[in-house]
């Protein structure tokens, strides 16, 4: 078991990046508004977008490079939108979910909420970051990980005892704001496809930590933390079935509010004795979020930086620190415009999502991408019907909300 544990480590930073604002808001809200109904959804979308997900370990395990090197031999004008897109982005994803993990920690502590606890949790992170660097993150992740499977199932099983005969049926959106909710959320779930990008990097570096890492162990490593990204989810719309469904409460559409509503609402109805196991499931879950988050996009940029303008570039702790101050400034300065840059990088998210799929499949079928380890033709088929889904999906929402 320790040397399978120890196998372990860019799939679980995968979930701990994806399990975040999607699952502990978009979740636990679908349960609320459907109860079980869209649980075909969040599988749906997770079988969709995962060749795309899995082909960033396999890629940098196969060829040794990230996917960021393989945008770059598809030209370097592909890989300058991805540096603009990302630079565009970066700042806004990282206040947002440092801000709900800010809102989980003053309703855990029981202090009014501001901006300077955002900064706070955002300094801390970089701290943690700063000194222990990917080794440190590979190992607390795997804390994290546990600790909030641990205590989200233990919630879960709690919600069912207190209401066991809770409907699975299924169900279709009906009303023009239920399709609007239906694709926001699978659109955020279980992650944004850059995740995918990430990952290769972390792959690379858990490959130089442990150099005898194969793609099978990769492959594992990933399989792994996608199928607790994928139960996470059930979990989370369980809870909101169970706890807030046809419950009359009104939810706040603000993440950091929710996130301290969603703690108070589950104890009140639960008990007291549960405050500490709820909190610790929702601090986890953001947490990790915030902490890969903000390891991931200077990792991206430093390299990016690298392949456009050489080694000049190649310094992830200098854009930490431009990360950190710029999400600091958000919060400071710039908190109401928030909704604005969070709806803008929603939309972003969106519309690029098949590009990188596309990308994707693309590289790990080509010319570079060694014969024995492309995706078997099962895969590719399953990869070409989710593009096709993917652009209708993008479609449908860029009709709807234009």
């Amino acid at each position: 078991m320790r040397q399978v544990f120890k196998k372990l480590g860019p799939g679980l930073l995968f979930a701990g990046a994806a399990i975040g604002v999607s699952h502990l808001v978009q979740s636990t809200r679908a349960g609320a508004n459907f109860g079980f109904g869209l649980v075909w959804a969040l599988v749906l979308i997770n079988l969709v977008k995962y060749p795309f997900f899995q082909f960033g370990p396999r890629y940098a395990l196969a060829t040794g490079e990230s996917l960021l090197d393989g945008y770059k031999r598809l030209g370097r004008g592909v890989l300058v939108v991805y540096y603009v897109l990302n630079l565009g982005t970066m700042f806004t994803i990282q206040a947002a979910v440092t801000s709900v993990t800010a809102g989980i920690v003053t309703r855990l502590l029981g202090i009014s909420s501001s901006a300077w606890i955002s900064v706070l949790v955002a300094l801390l992170c970089f701290a943690v970051l700063w000194r222990g660097k990917y080794g440190w993150l590979d190992k607390s992740m795997k804390v994290i990980v546990v600790l909030l499977s641990i205590s989200t199932v233990l919630a879960v099983v709690f919600a069912f005892i207190q209401k066991p005969d809770i409907s699975w049926a299924q169900v279709l959106p009906v009303k023009a704001d239920e399709w609007v909710f239906l694709i926001a959320f699978m659109g955020w779930m279980p992650g944004p496809m850059d995740i995918s990008i990430w990952h290769s990097l972390w792959a690379l570096e858990k490959k130089k930590l442990q150099p005898e890492t194969t793609i099978k162990n990769a492959l594992f490593d990933f399989n792994t933390g996608y199928v607790v990204t994928l139960l996470l989810g059930v979990c989370f719309i369980v809870l909101g079935a169970t706890v807030l469904h046809q419950s009359g409460t009104s939810l706040s559409a603000n993440g950091a509010t929710f996130a301290g509503q969603l703690i108070g609402v589950y104890t009140s109805l639960m008990g007291s004795f549960w405050f500490p196991i709820i909190g610790i499931a929702a601090l986890a879950t953001m947490f990790s979020t915030t902490i890969t988050t903000l390891d991931a996009s200077p990792r991206v940029m430093a390299h990016t930086t690298k392949l456009l303008h050489g080694k000049y570039g190649n310094n992830q702790q200098s854009w930490l620190v431009i990360l950190t101050l710029g999400t600091c400034v958000i919060f400071v300065a710039l908190t109401a415009e928030m909704g604005l840059f969070v709806k803008i990088a929603t939309i972003l998210s969106f519309i690029t999502a098949p590009l990188y799929a596309i990308a994707n499949l693309y590289l790990v079928t080509g010319k570079h991408m060694p014969t024995a380890h492309k995706p078997k033709m099962w895969l590719r088929v399953i990869s070409m019907l989710s593009i096709a889904f993917l652009i209708g999906f993008t479609g449908l929402y860029v009709v709807i909300l234009f």
